[in-house]
């Protein structure tokens, strides 16, 4: 599965992750930035009176893979 991970600066100066989970493959860094820049600009995210994605920081796509160890057939269970 392939993640994207947005990293941002709160307006308390804390940092914030965003990860959106089966995202499109490809993406250049321009359509990224450009996101990024629209969803700190709508202000739409706050907590605890914070406005968690102020300033965009950081963004990379994360690939995560799996290994069976063990499935139904090890354990002698119908299919």
């Amino acid at each position: 599965m392939k993640s994207l991970n947005l990293t941002y600066k709160g307006s308390l100066g804390k940092t914030h992750l965003l990860k959106i989970n089966y995202v499109k493959d490809g993406l250049t860094k321009e359509e990224i930035s450009q996101q990024m820049k629209a969803l700190a600009d709508s202000q739409l995210f706050a907590k605890d009176g914070e406005q968690l994605y102020v300033q965009p920081v950081s963004a990379k796509y994360i690939t995560t893979t799996e290994e069976v160890i063990l499935n139904k057939e090890d354990f002698n269970l119908p299919v």
